[in-house]
């Protein structure tokens, strides 16, 4: 818990200073591609099954993102 605890103090410190570097509509969809990463690794490591919706869920998002980040 104290890990996970650092980590996301880490990771809002990392997000606020993106923010001061970039624009937020850059960063902010680099923030929700975590999404993404945390299923493909569920499915990898955990074995975890998405139904079909919830993979089109998740291109949608990874795609709104690419959208964004890449003008």
């Amino acid at each position: 818990m104290i890990l996970s605890g650092l980590a996301t103090g880490a990771s809002w410190l990392a997000y606020f200073k993106a923010l001061q570097i970039g624009k937020a509509y850059q960063v902010a969809p680099i923030d929700k591609l975590s999404v993404v990463l945390v299923v493909i690794i569920a499915v990898i490591f955990l074995g975890e099954r998405p139904s079909l919706r919830e993979w089109l869920a998740l291109a949608l998002i990874g795609a709104g993102v690419m959208m964004l980040a890449f003008k």
